[in-house]
């Protein structure tokens, strides 16, 4: 469904009943990414899994990717569900967004896993360098009028390598193409990747002036790996580090049973 959120409306799935948990997804992926640890999850909690700004089902505003319109977009979530707090889990993209959230608002979030996205700049992943495809995105307008007409192509190398070339079911593959097809499908990722240098510089004035209280897990697969864990434990005053190593990139629908054992104690702990 569709939701009016801090000004746009968002995509949103929600299931499920219990302590809420908001699972923050990725590029180049929607909710989805989520599809096959949400059942368990709505077991034992409220789950909502909300399309992004800018992507999926959600709308594509002109601007607003900046970490604090995001994060007050997750906030602006939770107050239309009646809700104070929340678990945040965030992968890759949506890792900075629930980082930045906890650290920024931690009175309204539970507890924090992120898993497989870096945050920022921050020291701890100097040996992690970013990919090829980080320019090319971040180029005002090259990429989404270079790839129309070939995002199956593109997409579809990254859901093959992010699953440590084992690739995703048919459907999802489907389901993801569908959401970034277009001109204005494609922008609305690689808008993102543009703001990142800025979100960067975010996070590194916010986490020199305060540390992260919010109970956080990091979970890395074989492609971040510990990178993250290196660049949030200096800042958190309660971490627990975890490594999936056979897992891909996108760990949820690459290993969802070996993220599940360790999400679901994690966020069950009172």
């Amino acid at each position: 469904m569709r939701i009016p959120v801090n000004g746009i409306e968002i995509n949103v799935t929600v299931e499920g009943s219990g302590e809420p948990v908001v699972l923050l997804h990725g590029w180049p992926h929607t909710w989805r990414v989520w599809s096959e640890v949400i059942p368990e999850l709505a077991g034992r909690h409220q789950v909502l899994a909300p399309d992004l700004r800018g992507l999926g089902d959600s709308d594509r505003p002109a601007g607003g990717y900046d970490l604090n319109t995001l994060a007050d977009d997750v906030l602006s979530l939770l107050d239309a569900h009646g809700l104070r707090t929340a678990h945040l889990v965030g992968i890759d993209l949506g890792a900075p967004i629930a980082f930045f959230t906890a650290l920024r608002d931690p009175g309204r979030v539970s507890r924090l896993v992120l898993t497989e996205g870096l945050i920022g700049t921050l020291p701890g992943a100097e040996n992690f360098a970013p990919p090829w495809w980080f320019g090319f995105h971040r180029v005002p307008g090259l990429a989404e009028t270079v790839l129309p007409g070939h995002e199956a192509e593109y997409l579809n190398w990254f859901y093959r390598s992010g699953t440590l070339g084992r690739g995703l079911p048919a459907h999802i593959e489907d389901a993801f193409v569908r959401a970034y097809s277009g001109t204005e499908g494609l922008r609305g990722g690689f808008e993102h990747y543009r703001a990142m240098p800025g979100n960067a510089s975010l996070i590194a004035d916010l986490a020199s002036k305060r540390r992260l209280t919010v109970p956080t897990a990091v979970i890395g697969g074989a492609t971040v790996g510990e990178a993250t864990a290196n660049q949030v434990r200096p800042l958190a005053d309660d971490l627990q580090a975890f490594r999936i190593p056979d897992g891909g990139h996108i760990l949820p629908l690459d290993r969802p049973r070996e993220l599940l054992e360790i999400m679901v104690p994690f966020l069950g702990r009172a």
